[in-house]
């Protein structure tokens, strides 16, 4: 009977220690986060690598408020996107690897996210729109990435009435190609941002700062689709 009770002892342990070997806490997947703990965020233009020319100023859009939201103070993209042509910083590809101490110098931000668009497409026939955006938060005190994390977000549209026989169906193809292409263009980025940045470590003015860093954290690139 001892040797029972030892022998699932070891194996709880054993089971335990496994368990907590694979569990990634934001703090040991985000050190530069909590270590610089910036304030202020400036968000670069997105990087669009996709056919869709339309995607970059939509999906600029969306970034605000979920950083917001999570406790950073974010430099409105409306305000900013007139210095950033004067200064020629529209172009994001020039700063993503580069010095970005100017943007500390003349803004006082923090640091500066920057996205790239990888997919941009909508399907109207299939009922879906589909967004792979890649993000990374820098320094602009000491150029290190403090955030990286990738997303391929699907959006269904399609639409199932129930009707039965080829009328219906045709129904609901023509349906779902309309919802398709009725929807906000901007709602796959919305959705990605809220799945991507779902584990971003809170910032100063969130009730969760310097309280999260036991969280676990996300995947590197995440999937999902939702409706």
């Amino acid at each position: 009977m001892k040797n029972a009770i030892a022998i699932l002892a070891v194996a709880a342990c054993l089971a335990s220690c496994g368990s907590s070997a694979s569990f990634t806490t934001l703090a040991d997947k985000y050190p530069g986060m909590y270590e610089e703990q910036p304030v202020s965020i400036v968000i670069m233009p997105p990087i669009n690598q996709t056919n869709h020319a339309e995607a970059k100023d939509y999906f600029y859009t969306t970034l605000y408020t979920p950083l917001c939201e999570k406790g950073y103070y974010v430099y409105s993209p409306y305000l900013t996107m007139e210095l950033f042509q004067q200064e020629s910083a529209y172009d994001s590809e020039l700063f993503i690897e580069g010095d970005l101490s100017k943007f500390r110098e003349v803004l006082g931000a923090d640091a500066a996210m920057f996205t790239v668009i990888r997919d941009w497409r909508r399907n109207n026939v299939g009922g879906s729109l589909t967004v792979d955006i890649q993000y990374l938060l820098r320094s602009t005190k000491t150029g290190q990435t403090l955030y990286s994390r990738e997303g391929t977000i699907t959006v269904d549209t399609s639409i199932h009435s129930g009707a039965g026989g080829w009328v219906g169906a045709l129904a609901d193809l023509a349906a779902t190609a309309i919802a398709t292409a009725a929807t906000d263009k901007i709602v796959a980025g919305r959705r990605c941002n809220n799945y991507v940045l779902s584990d971003f470590p809170a910032g100063k003015y969130s009730s969760l700062f310097g309280k999260d860093q036991k969280r676990a954290a996300g995947k590197d690139h995440v999937t999902a689709t939702v409706r």
